[in-house]
């Protein structure tokens, strides 16, 4: 990952401890989430239907969906409870000058490229 492809997506202080907020660049939104300092960040589309995970709810790192009340592993985009089969794509976070950065061209599946 080369440091001009990163992107500047949030401050560190717009996502509270154990929250998640979602946060369009560029006409693409994402879900991004802070578990005690740690910081990932996810589509924010759910992969079984139109709800936005940045608006879900946390709870011991895993979110759940706002529309059928599917989980995700905030940590990896795996599923963990139904109707969501599918993993949702991540993206490797850095921290700098007090920002979350992504580079929005490397997406990952379950720790996968795609």
């Amino acid at each position: 990952m080369s440091v001009s492809d990163l992107v500047q997506l949030c401050r560190l202080d717009e996502v509270p401890d154990g929250e998640g907020r979602t946060i369009d660049y560029e006409g693409t939104a994402y879900a991004v989430f802070n578990l005690e300092g740690e910081f990932f960040v996810l589509q924010d589309q759910c992969t079984h239907g139109p709800g936005s995970l940045g608006e879900g709810i946390v709870e011991d790192g895993e979110v759940e969906c706002d529309f059928h009340n599917g989980r995700f592993k905030i940590a990896t985009g795996e599923p963990t409870a139904p109707p969501c089969v599918a993993p949702v794509a991540m993206w490797e976070v850095t921290l700098r000058d007090g920002a979350v950065w992504i580079d929005p061209k490397a997406a990952l599946v379950s720790g996968i490229d795609f």
